[in-house]
């Protein structure tokens, strides 16, 4: 005997719905690649981090133009004006760049760089003699004051 086919309704309906809770309860911070192979965590703050320049272009002579020819961009994607004061850039093996009283304006990016040089609202500097970011393999975390990771890129790294 076959079933009829309210029944059979009924049962469609029930698996559709599960599927649509199923779809909603995915963890919505899952890592997922985002261009250029880089990893990439979602954010729950405005600012994020963008483009990550972690191959100095040219030789690597740890000129201080070379070092700071290696950059990460911090963005605010807001319409408001966020202070950075107290916000930290770490990377995989545990450099430290933390941020002084930066005020990034609504819609607005700062480059942070490897080398020295004099900080303005477009650039700071970690004014490090050495490289920070691994050509290879390595992962950039950005913190807020409180030491909550609000973004993450990684790259090389396989999955």
């Amino acid at each position: 005997m076959s079933a009829s086919p309210i029944v059979r309704r009924i049962a469609a309906t029930a698996l559709a719905a599960g599927s649509v809770v199923a779809v909603v309860a995915m963890p919505a911070s899952a890592d997922s690649d985002h261009g250029h192979g880089h990893g990439r965590h979602q954010s729950y703050s405005n600012v994020v981090l963008g483009d990550i320049q972690y191959d100095s272009p040219g030789r690597d002579d740890w000129s201080n133009r070379s070092l700071n020819r290696e950059w990460v961009e911090v963005t605010n994607t807001g319409r408001r004006a966020v202070n950075l004061r107290g916000w930290s850039l770490t990377d995989r093996s545990g450099n430290l760049y933390r941020f002084d009283d930066l005020r990034l304006a609504g819609r607005a990016t700062v480059r942070v760089h490897t080398g020295r040089g004099d900080d303005t609202r477009r650039d700071v500097y970690q004014d490090s003699r050495d490289y920070i970011w691994s050509n290879y393999a390595d992962k950039a975390s950005l913190r807020d004051n409180r030491g909550r990771t609000v973004d993450t890129h990684s790259w090389g790294y396989r999955r």
